[in-house]
Protein backbone atom coordinates (compact mmCIF):
# COMPACT_ATOMS: atom_id res chain seq x y z
CA UNK A 1 0.00 0.00 0.00
CA UNK A 2 1.64 3.44 -1.07
CA UNK A 3 1.24 5.34 2.53
CA UNK A 4 3.99 7.69 3.28
CA UNK A 5 4.53 8.73 6.94
CA UNK A 6 7.15 11.12 8.53
CA UNK A 7 10.68 9.43 9.76
CA UNK A 8 10.78 11.71 12.63
CA UNK A 9 9.17 13.73 15.24
CA UNK A 10 10.74 17.04 14.06
CA UNK A 11 9.54 15.96 10.29
CA UNK A 12 6.24 16.05 11.77
CA UNK A 13 6.24 19.47 13.70
CA UNK A 14 6.70 20.96 10.36
CA UNK A 15 3.66 19.38 9.13
CA UNK A 16 1.73 20.21 11.50
CA UNK A 17 2.60 23.79 11.99
CA UNK A 18 1.83 24.24 8.22
CA UNK A 19 -1.26 22.42 8.01
CA UNK A 20 -2.48 24.33 11.22
CA UNK A 21 -1.31 28.01 9.80
CA UNK A 22 -3.43 26.81 6.58
CA UNK A 23 -6.62 25.81 8.77
CA UNK A 24 -6.57 29.14 10.70
CA UNK A 25 -6.43 30.96 7.74
CA UNK A 26 -9.59 29.28 6.18
CA UNK A 27 -11.45 29.89 9.40
CA UNK A 28 -12.28 33.38 8.62
CA UNK A 29 -16.41 32.90 8.34
CA UNK A 30 -16.14 30.52 10.86
CA UNK A 31 -18.29 32.14 13.17
CA UNK A 32 -17.76 29.39 16.12
CA UNK A 33 -14.13 29.71 15.98
CA UNK A 34 -13.34 33.42 14.82
CA UNK A 35 -13.58 35.17 18.27
CA UNK A 36 -11.91 32.36 19.86
CA UNK A 37 -9.05 32.39 17.34
CA UNK A 38 -9.06 36.25 18.23
CA UNK A 39 -8.80 36.31 21.92
CA UNK A 40 -5.97 34.23 21.97
CA UNK A 41 -4.25 35.80 19.28
CA UNK A 42 -3.84 33.06 16.55
CA UNK A 43 -3.25 33.88 12.98
CA UNK A 44 -1.86 32.18 10.31
CA UNK A 45 1.11 34.47 9.67
CA UNK A 46 1.72 33.82 13.28
CA UNK A 47 1.58 30.43 13.29
CA UNK A 48 4.22 30.46 10.06
CA UNK A 49 6.76 32.49 11.39
CA UNK A 50 6.90 30.40 14.64
CA UNK A 51 9.86 28.40 14.87
CA UNK A 52 8.07 24.65 15.09
CA UNK A 53 9.19 23.58 17.95
CA UNK A 54 7.61 21.11 20.63
CA UNK A 55 8.00 23.68 23.06
CA UNK A 56 6.21 26.62 20.96
CA UNK A 57 3.33 24.34 19.80
CA UNK A 58 2.51 24.45 23.76
CA UNK A 59 2.52 27.38 24.58
CA UNK A 60 0.97 28.35 21.40
CA UNK A 61 -1.65 25.61 22.37
CA UNK A 62 -2.27 27.02 25.63
CA UNK A 63 -3.26 29.99 24.46
CA UNK A 64 -6.49 28.65 22.89
CA UNK A 65 -9.37 27.78 25.41
CA UNK A 66 -10.05 23.75 25.87
CA UNK A 67 -13.05 23.35 24.44
CA UNK A 68 -15.60 20.43 25.42
CA UNK A 69 -18.93 18.35 23.98
CA UNK A 70 -21.21 20.76 26.25
CA UNK A 71 -20.32 24.06 24.60
CA UNK A 72 -21.00 22.34 21.42
CA UNK A 73 -24.16 20.91 22.61
CA UNK A 74 -25.04 24.14 23.57
CA UNK A 75 -24.31 25.84 20.34
CA UNK A 76 -26.28 23.40 18.58
CA UNK A 77 -29.27 24.34 21.08
CA UNK A 78 -28.55 27.89 20.55
CA UNK A 79 -28.07 27.85 16.99
CA UNK A 80 -30.04 25.45 15.42
CA UNK A 81 -29.90 22.56 13.66
CA UNK A 82 -26.30 23.16 13.02
CA UNK A 83 -24.76 25.50 15.17
CA UNK A 84 -21.98 27.98 14.24
CA UNK A 85 -19.15 25.57 13.76
CA UNK A 86 -19.46 25.84 9.39
CA UNK A 87 -16.72 27.36 7.72
CA UNK A 88 -18.96 27.28 4.54
CA UNK A 89 -22.32 28.06 3.49
CA UNK A 90 -24.64 25.53 4.42
CA UNK A 91 -25.06 24.57 0.46
CA UNK A 92 -21.51 23.21 0.50
CA UNK A 93 -22.09 20.33 2.39
CA UNK A 94 -22.84 16.97 1.42
CA UNK A 95 -22.96 14.72 4.21
CA UNK A 96 -24.73 14.72 8.05
CA UNK A 97 -23.40 12.28 10.62
CA UNK A 98 -24.58 12.68 14.33
CA UNK A 99 -23.16 11.08 17.82
CA UNK A 100 -25.32 8.56 19.44
CA UNK A 101 -25.49 10.63 22.39
CA UNK A 102 -25.27 7.82 24.56
CA UNK A 103 -22.54 9.85 26.98
CA UNK A 104 -23.90 13.24 27.24
CA UNK A 105 -27.78 12.79 26.53
CA UNK A 106 -27.89 15.19 23.14
CA UNK A 107 -26.84 14.12 20.01
CA UNK A 108 -24.47 16.36 17.80
CA UNK A 109 -24.81 16.86 14.24
CA UNK A 110 -21.90 17.19 12.03
CA UNK A 111 -21.47 18.31 9.00
CA UNK A 112 -18.59 17.61 5.95
CA UNK A 113 -18.52 18.80 2.55
CA UNK A 114 -16.74 17.22 0.18
CA UNK A 115 -13.35 18.37 0.58
CA UNK A 116 -13.50 17.12 4.23
CA UNK A 117 -15.39 14.14 3.66
CA UNK A 118 -11.98 13.74 1.13
CA UNK A 119 -9.70 14.18 4.76
CA UNK A 120 -11.46 11.24 6.17
CA UNK A 121 -11.17 9.29 3.62
CA UNK A 122 -7.16 9.59 3.75
CA UNK A 123 -7.21 9.23 7.07
CA UNK A 124 -8.97 5.71 6.68
CA UNK A 125 -6.25 5.14 4.34
CA UNK A 126 -3.54 5.71 6.65
CA UNK A 127 -5.25 3.41 9.34
CA UNK A 128 -5.42 0.39 6.63
CA UNK A 129 -2.08 0.79 6.37
CA UNK A 130 -1.43 0.49 9.61
CA UNK A 131 -3.05 -2.64 10.11
CA UNK A 132 -1.77 -4.30 7.07
CA UNK A 133 -4.46 -4.67 4.70
CA UNK A 134 -3.46 -6.44 1.65
CA UNK A 135 -5.02 -6.61 -1.30
CA UNK A 136 -6.85 -9.59 -1.51
CA UNK A 137 -8.84 -8.62 1.67
CA UNK A 138 -12.06 -9.24 1.50
CA UNK A 139 -14.18 -6.94 4.43
CA UNK A 140 -17.29 -6.95 6.14
CA UNK A 141 -19.43 -4.91 8.35
CA UNK A 142 -22.68 -6.13 9.68
CA UNK A 143 -24.31 -3.59 11.26
CA UNK A 144 -27.36 -1.34 10.24
CA UNK A 145 -25.85 1.61 8.73
CA UNK A 146 -26.89 4.65 10.69
CA UNK A 147 -25.97 8.12 10.97
CA UNK A 148 -23.50 7.63 12.75
CA UNK A 149 -19.61 8.33 11.19
CA UNK A 150 -17.83 5.05 12.21
CA UNK A 151 -17.56 2.13 9.76
CA UNK A 152 -19.72 4.44 6.50
CA UNK A 153 -15.75 5.99 6.30
CA UNK A 154 -14.25 2.70 7.03
CA UNK A 155 -16.66 0.71 4.73
CA UNK A 156 -16.18 3.69 1.66
CA UNK A 157 -12.20 3.98 2.45
CA UNK A 158 -11.44 0.39 2.02
CA UNK A 159 -13.79 -0.10 -1.09
CA UNK A 160 -12.07 3.67 -2.52
CA UNK A 161 -8.99 1.44 -2.32
CA UNK A 162 -10.37 -1.63 -4.34
CA UNK A 163 -11.09 -3.87 -1.52
CA UNK A 164 -14.28 -5.75 -1.64
CA UNK A 165 -16.55 -4.56 0.84
CA UNK A 166 -19.78 -5.93 2.27
CA UNK A 167 -22.58 -4.16 3.83
CA UNK A 168 -24.51 -6.40 6.07
CA UNK A 169 -27.30 -3.92 7.43
CA UNK A 170 -30.86 -5.58 7.89
CA UNK A 171 -29.43 -9.37 7.56
CA UNK A 172 -29.56 -11.44 11.49
CA UNK A 173 -26.42 -12.69 12.87
CA UNK A 174 -26.63 -16.32 11.12
CA UNK A 175 -26.97 -14.96 7.18
CA UNK A 176 -24.10 -12.81 8.16
CA UNK A 177 -22.01 -15.86 9.77
CA UNK A 178 -23.32 -17.21 6.00
CA UNK A 179 -21.83 -14.35 4.12
CA UNK A 180 -18.41 -14.37 5.55
CA UNK A 181 -18.23 -18.17 4.74
CA UNK A 182 -19.81 -18.15 1.37
CA UNK A 183 -17.39 -14.85 0.32
CA UNK A 184 -14.49 -15.86 2.16
CA UNK A 185 -14.10 -12.53 4.17
CA UNK A 186 -10.94 -11.99 5.47
CA UNK A 187 -11.40 -9.16 7.79
CA UNK A 188 -14.58 -8.64 9.70
CA UNK A 189 -15.35 -5.01 11.55
CA UNK A 190 -18.04 -4.13 13.90
CA UNK A 191 -17.76 -3.49 18.18
CA UNK A 192 -15.89 -5.98 20.46
CA UNK A 193 -19.26 -6.95 21.93
CA UNK A 194 -20.77 -8.04 18.38
CA UNK A 195 -17.67 -9.86 17.48
CA UNK A 196 -18.60 -12.03 20.40
CA UNK A 197 -22.36 -12.20 19.85
CA UNK A 198 -21.53 -13.91 16.83
CA UNK A 199 -19.70 -16.49 18.69
CA UNK A 200 -22.45 -17.51 19.89
CA UNK A 201 -24.38 -17.57 17.51
CA UNK A 202 -21.93 -19.50 16.00
CA UNK A 203 -21.89 -22.13 18.79
CA UNK A 204 -25.43 -22.23 18.82
CA UNK A 205 -25.63 -23.58 15.00
CA UNK A 206 -22.19 -25.85 15.74
CA UNK A 207 -20.06 -23.59 13.40
CA UNK A 208 -16.40 -23.99 14.32
CA UNK A 209 -15.04 -19.87 13.92
CA UNK A 210 -11.37 -20.82 14.13
CA UNK A 211 -11.56 -22.51 11.03
CA UNK A 212 -12.94 -19.85 9.51
CA UNK A 213 -11.80 -17.38 6.54
CA UNK A 214 -11.14 -14.55 8.78
CA UNK A 215 -7.65 -13.29 9.54
CA UNK A 216 -8.44 -9.98 11.49
CA UNK A 217 -10.90 -8.10 13.49
CA UNK A 218 -10.68 -4.59 13.24
CA UNK A 219 -12.93 -3.79 16.47
CA UNK A 220 -14.23 0.28 17.27
CA UNK A 221 -17.42 2.06 19.04
CA UNK A 222 -16.50 0.61 22.61
CA UNK A 223 -13.90 -0.88 24.88
CA UNK A 224 -12.65 -4.18 24.55
CA UNK A 225 -10.49 -4.03 21.64
CA UNK A 226 -7.72 -3.77 24.15
CA UNK A 227 -8.82 -5.11 27.65
CA UNK A 228 -6.74 -7.94 27.98
CA UNK A 229 -9.12 -10.29 28.39
CA UNK A 230 -11.97 -9.33 26.29
CA UNK A 231 -9.17 -9.14 23.52
CA UNK A 232 -8.24 -12.40 24.06
CA UNK A 233 -11.57 -13.95 24.27
CA UNK A 234 -12.25 -12.85 20.76
CA UNK A 235 -8.46 -13.58 19.24
CA UNK A 236 -9.34 -17.03 20.30
CA UNK A 237 -12.45 -17.79 19.58
CA UNK A 238 -11.97 -16.38 16.15
CA UNK A 239 -8.18 -17.56 15.57
CA UNK A 240 -7.82 -14.17 14.35
CA UNK A 241 -5.95 -10.88 14.73
CA UNK A 242 -8.00 -8.18 16.40
CA UNK A 243 -7.28 -4.68 15.52
CA UNK A 244 -8.34 -1.65 17.87
CA UNK A 245 -9.55 1.72 16.07
CA UNK A 246 -10.53 4.67 17.74
CA UNK A 247 -12.15 7.66 16.29
CA UNK A 248 -15.12 9.97 17.21
CA UNK A 249 -17.88 11.86 14.65
CA UNK A 250 -16.90 15.05 15.62
CA UNK A 251 -12.96 14.78 15.02
CA UNK A 252 -12.93 12.08 12.55
CA UNK A 253 -11.15 8.30 12.64
CA UNK A 254 -7.65 9.22 13.69
CA UNK A 255 -5.83 6.36 15.74
CA UNK A 256 -5.14 2.75 14.88
CA UNK A 257 -3.33 -0.64 16.30
CA UNK A 258 -0.23 -0.99 14.30
CA UNK A 259 0.72 -4.74 12.77
CA UNK A 260 3.86 -4.22 15.01
CA UNK A 261 2.20 -3.20 18.11
CA UNK A 262 -0.80 -4.79 19.70
CA UNK A 263 -1.90 -3.36 22.77
CA UNK A 264 -2.02 -0.19 21.79
CA UNK A 265 -2.97 2.85 19.47
CA UNK A 266 -1.13 5.12 17.22
CA UNK A 267 -2.49 8.59 16.34
CA UNK A 268 -2.52 9.90 13.65
CA UNK A 269 -0.79 12.78 13.94
CA UNK A 270 -0.01 13.61 10.18
CA UNK A 271 -3.84 15.04 10.50
CA UNK A 272 -4.07 16.05 14.08
CA UNK A 273 -2.04 17.55 16.54
CA UNK A 274 -2.50 15.53 20.36
CA UNK A 275 -2.57 16.73 23.83
CA UNK A 276 -2.86 14.51 26.90
CA UNK A 277 -3.85 16.99 29.49
CA UNK A 278 -4.42 15.85 33.86
CA UNK A 279 -7.97 16.74 33.61
CA UNK A 280 -7.37 18.76 36.78
CA UNK A 281 -4.29 21.10 35.87
CA UNK A 282 -4.96 20.96 32.51
CA UNK A 283 -0.72 20.33 32.09
CA UNK A 284 0.53 17.94 29.81
CA UNK A 285 1.35 14.81 31.34
CA UNK A 286 4.36 12.86 31.24
CA UNK A 287 5.44 9.30 29.54
CA UNK A 288 3.58 6.51 31.32
CA UNK A 289 1.11 9.30 33.23
CA UNK A 290 -2.58 9.10 32.78
CA UNK A 291 -4.47 11.71 31.29
CA UNK A 292 -7.16 12.92 29.31
CA UNK A 293 -6.60 13.17 25.20
CA UNK A 294 -7.12 16.52 23.49
CA UNK A 295 -7.46 16.64 19.83
CA UNK A 296 -6.81 19.46 17.06
CA UNK A 297 -7.91 18.06 13.94
CA UNK A 298 -6.06 19.29 10.75
CA UNK A 299 -8.13 18.71 7.74
CA UNK A 300 -11.75 18.77 8.30
CA UNK A 301 -11.98 22.06 7.25
CA UNK A 302 -15.69 22.27 6.61
CA UNK A 303 -16.24 21.77 10.93
CA UNK A 304 -12.85 21.40 12.68
CA UNK A 305 -12.29 21.13 16.29
CA UNK A 306 -9.26 22.77 17.83
CA UNK A 307 -8.30 21.77 21.22
CA UNK A 308 -11.07 19.31 21.60
CA UNK A 309 -11.16 17.13 25.31
CA UNK A 310 -12.54 14.14 23.94
CA UNK A 311 -12.94 13.09 27.82
CA UNK A 312 -11.13 9.66 27.21
CA UNK A 313 -8.33 8.74 29.47
CA UNK A 314 -4.94 7.62 27.73
CA UNK A 315 -1.23 7.05 28.67
CA UNK A 316 1.19 8.25 26.62
CA UNK A 317 4.55 6.87 25.03
CA UNK A 318 6.40 9.03 22.45
CA UNK A 319 8.92 5.24 22.79
CA UNK A 320 9.25 4.46 18.80
CA UNK A 321 8.31 0.88 17.60
CA UNK A 322 10.14 -0.54 14.36
CA UNK A 323 8.69 -0.04 11.41
CA UNK A 324 5.91 2.19 12.90
CA UNK A 325 5.22 6.01 12.29
CA UNK A 326 7.28 8.33 14.86
CA UNK A 327 3.37 8.90 16.34
CA UNK A 328 2.35 8.86 19.69
CA UNK A 329 1.91 5.58 21.14
CA UNK A 330 -1.74 4.96 23.74
CA UNK A 331 -0.58 2.17 25.76
CA UNK A 332 -3.33 0.11 26.85
CA UNK A 333 -5.68 2.05 23.90
CA UNK A 334 -8.37 3.99 25.77
CA UNK A 335 -8.83 3.08 29.45
CA UNK A 336 -12.18 5.02 30.34
CA UNK A 337 -13.75 8.57 30.31
CA UNK A 338 -13.55 10.88 32.42
CA UNK A 339 -17.34 11.13 32.93
CA UNK A 340 -17.60 6.89 33.80
CA UNK A 341 -15.24 6.58 36.72
CA UNK A 342 -17.23 5.37 39.71
CA UNK A 343 -16.29 5.82 43.31
CA UNK A 344 -17.13 2.17 44.84
CA UNK A 345 -16.01 2.11 48.89
CA UNK A 346 -13.15 5.09 47.89
CA UNK A 347 -11.73 3.27 45.09
CA UNK A 348 -11.77 4.80 41.29
CA UNK A 349 -13.37 1.77 39.49
CA UNK A 350 -13.71 2.14 35.57
CA UNK A 351 -16.33 0.23 33.85
CA UNK A 352 -13.31 -1.51 31.39
CA UNK A 353 -11.88 -2.84 34.93
CA UNK A 354 -14.53 -4.95 35.69
CA UNK A 355 -15.00 -6.27 32.18
CA UNK A 356 -11.40 -7.47 32.42
CA UNK A 357 -12.39 -9.71 35.44
CA UNK A 358 -15.66 -10.84 33.67
CA UNK A 359 -14.32 -11.84 30.34
CA UNK A 360 -11.49 -13.89 31.92
CA UNK A 361 -14.12 -16.02 33.04
CA UNK A 362 -14.70 -18.33 29.67
CA UNK A 363 -17.92 -19.49 31.09
CA UNK A 364 -19.95 -16.12 30.87
CA UNK A 365 -22.08 -15.34 27.74
CA UNK A 366 -22.99 -11.83 28.81
CA UNK A 367 -23.30 -9.38 31.39
CA UNK A 368 -24.88 -6.03 33.28
CA UNK A 369 -23.57 -3.39 35.74
CA UNK A 370 -25.96 -1.85 37.90
CA UNK A 371 -24.98 1.40 39.54
CA UNK A 372 -26.99 2.62 42.26
CA UNK A 373 -26.68 5.19 45.20
CA UNK A 374 -26.54 3.40 48.83
CA UNK A 375 -26.53 5.36 51.87
CA UNK A 376 -25.10 8.14 49.82
CA UNK A 377 -22.58 5.59 48.78
CA UNK A 378 -22.57 4.21 45.12
CA UNK A 379 -22.85 0.70 44.72
CA UNK A 380 -22.14 -1.81 41.79
CA UNK A 381 -24.20 -4.99 41.60
CA UNK A 382 -23.39 -7.22 38.32
CA UNK A 383 -25.69 -9.35 36.22
CA UNK A 384 -23.98 -12.85 35.11
CA UNK A 385 -25.76 -15.06 32.53
CA UNK A 386 -23.13 -18.59 31.86
CA UNK A 387 -23.05 -20.29 28.62
CA UNK A 388 -26.45 -22.50 27.34
CA UNK A 389 -26.00 -25.93 29.00
CA UNK A 390 -23.57 -25.31 32.03
CA UNK A 391 -24.65 -26.76 35.30
CA UNK A 392 -25.55 -24.62 38.54
CA UNK A 393 -22.68 -25.36 40.03
CA UNK A 394 -20.29 -24.45 37.45
CA UNK A 395 -22.47 -21.19 36.93
CA UNK A 396 -22.18 -20.57 40.75
CA UNK A 397 -18.66 -21.19 40.49
CA UNK A 398 -18.24 -18.48 37.83
CA UNK A 399 -20.02 -16.03 40.47
CA UNK A 400 -17.51 -17.18 42.88
CA UNK A 401 -14.48 -16.18 41.06
CA UNK A 402 -15.52 -12.76 39.85
CA UNK A 403 -16.57 -12.08 43.30
CA UNK A 404 -13.40 -12.70 44.60
CA UNK A 405 -11.17 -10.75 41.44
CA UNK A 406 -13.27 -7.63 42.07
CA UNK A 407 -12.47 -7.49 45.85
CA UNK A 408 -8.87 -8.56 45.06
CA UNK A 409 -8.07 -6.10 43.31
CA UNK A 410 -10.77 -3.34 43.70
CA UNK A 411 -11.19 -3.98 47.31
CA UNK A 412 -15.08 -4.11 47.89
CA UNK A 413 -17.69 -7.06 47.84
CA UNK A 414 -19.44 -6.68 44.19
CA UNK A 415 -23.15 -8.32 44.38
CA UNK A 416 -23.27 -10.99 41.86
CA UNK A 417 -27.04 -11.78 40.53
CA UNK A 418 -26.61 -15.29 38.31
CA UNK A 419 -30.07 -14.88 35.10
CA UNK A 420 -30.95 -17.57 32.90
CA UNK A 421 -29.26 -18.19 29.03
CA UNK A 422 -30.88 -15.37 26.72
CA UNK A 423 -32.11 -12.86 29.67
CA UNK A 424 -29.24 -9.84 28.81
CA UNK A 425 -29.90 -7.82 26.10
CA UNK A 426 -27.21 -8.52 22.87
CA UNK A 427 -26.26 -6.31 21.11
CA UNK A 428 -25.21 -5.29 17.14
CA UNK A 429 -23.39 -1.71 17.66
CA UNK A 430 -22.21 -0.19 20.71
CA UNK A 431 -23.57 -1.81 24.34
CA UNK A 432 -25.21 -0.83 26.87
CA UNK A 433 -24.42 -2.67 29.58
CA UNK A 434 -24.22 -0.08 32.54
CA UNK A 435 -28.03 0.44 34.38
CA UNK A 436 -27.71 3.29 36.70
CA UNK A 437 -31.07 3.08 38.94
Amino acid sequence: MNVSFPSNRQELLDQQFQRLAKLVGRLENNAFWQPRLKSAEWTSDKILSTPPTAENLRALLDRLPIVRKAELVADQLQNPRYGTNLSFPLSDYARLHQTSGTTTGKPLRWLDTPESWAWIMSCWKQIYALMGLRATDRLIFPFSFGPFLGFWAGFEGAAQMGNLCLAAGGMSSEARLKLIDENQITILACTPTYALRLAEVARQQGIDLAKSSIRAILVAGEPGGNIPATRQLIETTWNARVFDHWGMTEVGPLAMETEHDPGSLSVLETECIVEILNPETHRAVAEGESGELVITNLGRVGSPLLRYATGDIVTPSWQSVEGDPPFVRLMGGIQGRTDDMWIIRGNNVFPSSLEEIIRSIPEVEEFQLRVHAHRQMQEVSIRIECRSGLSDAVCQNCAMRIRQQIKERHHFEATIELVEPGVLPRFEMKAKRIVTN
